[in-house]
C-alpha cells in the first residue's frame, strides 16, 4: 500500500497548492447556494402542501450540497488522459505497482483536495448567516462523516472509470461532458431527492448516484437513522466494490487492446 499512500499524499500535497482558485470556489458556491436558497424560498411561499423536506431541511440540504459539490464534478483525469493520447501511457504500464489502485489514488487526491480548502469556509459563512443547522444528532454527525468519506471513494471510483474509458476514445470530451448531467441530477445537487416522484424514487434507490450527496446529507439531518442509515451506507460500500471491479476488468481489457503510437 505504500506506494498508492505515496502517490495520493504528494498529489494532495501539490493540488493544495491552488489556494487562490479554491477562495474563487468558495465564493462561486456561495453565490450559488444564495441563489438555489430564493428559489426554494419562492416555493415554499407558494405553497401549504406538506413537503418530504421541511424548509430549515431543504436549506441546510442546500448548503451541505455547495459545501461537497466537488463530490459530483466529474471528468477524466487530464493528467492521465494526455498521457494516453501522446502514448507516455506506455511507462505506466512498467511501474512495479498495481495501475488501476495508482488512478485510483490520482482521483481520490484530485476530489479530495480541493474539496477540503473549500468545506470548511463555506460551512462556517452559512452556518452563520444563511441557515445552516447542526447534525440531527451526535451519531448522525458520525455516520455523516462516515457516509462522506463513502460518497468520496465512489466518486473516485467513477472518475477511475471514466480516465479509463480514455482507452477507448480519441478525447474523451464526450463522456466528460454527459456524465456531470447524469450526476447532478440522481445525486441530490441539482434537486434534492426527497423532492422527485414516488415513480422515481425506486430507480433512485437503486443507482449509485444517491450515495455521493443524498445519502451522507440526509444522515445529517437525520431522515436516515439507524438500521437505515447503516443499510444506506452499505448501499454505498456494495457500489465502491462493484465500480471498483468493474474498473479494473475494464483496464485489464484496455491494456491488452492499447496500441502506442509516437510518444
Amino acid at each position: 500500500m505504500k506506494p498508492y499512500i505515496a502517490i495520493l499524499s504528494s498529489r494532495f500535497r501539490t493540488l493544495l497548492q491552488y489556494r487562490a482558485a479554491a477562495i474563487a470556489g468558495v465564493g462561486t458556491q456561495l453565490f450559488f447556494g444564495l441563489v438555489r436558497m430564493m428559489i426554494f424560498d419562492a416555493f415554499y411561499r407558494s405553497t401549504t402542501a406538506d413537503q418530504p423536506l421541511s424548509h430549515s431541511e431543504t436549506v441546510t440540504y442546500i448548503w451541505l450540497g455547495q459545501a461537497f459539490i466537488l463530490l459530483t464534478l466529474f471528468g477524466v483525469d487530464t493528467d492521465v488522459a494526455l498521457m494516453i493520447r501522446n502514448g507516455n501511457v506506455a511507462y505506466e504500464m512498467t511501474r512495479p505497482v498495481d495501475l488501476y489502485k495508482m488512478w485510483f489514488a490520482r482521483a481520490l487526491s484530485g476530489r479530495a483536495a480541493p474539496m477540503s480548502m473549500r468545506v470548511v469556509p463555506i460551512l462556517v459563512v452559512a452556518g452563520i448567516f444563511f441557515g445552516l443547522t447542526p447534525p440531527a444528532s451526535f451519531t448522525a454527525a458520525a455516520l455523516f462523516h462516515v457516509s462522506i468519506v463513502g460518497g468520496l471513494l465512489l466518486g473516485a471510483s467513477m472518475v477511475t472509470i471514466l480516465t479509463i474509458s480514455m482507452l477507448w476514445t480519441i478525447s474523451g470530451e464526450g463522456i466528460s461532458r454527459l456524465a456531470p448531467a447524469l450526476v447532478f441530477i440522481f445525486s441530490g445537487i441539482a434537486v434534492p431527492l426527497p423532492f422527485f416522484p414516488d415513480w422515481l424514487q425506486p430507480l433512485i434507490a437503486v443507482l449509485p448516484f444517491r450515495g455521493l450527496m443524498d445519502t451522507p446529507f440526509r444522515v445529517y439531518l437525520g431522515h436516515l437513522a439507524g438500521t437505515d442509515a447503516l443499510l444506506a451506507i452499505a448501499h454505498q460500500v456494495l457500489w465502491l466494490l462493484a465500480l471498483c471491479m468493474s474498473g479494473k476488468w475494464m483496464l485489464s481489457i484496455g491494456i491488452r487492446r492499447l496500441v502506442v503510437q509516437g510518444g
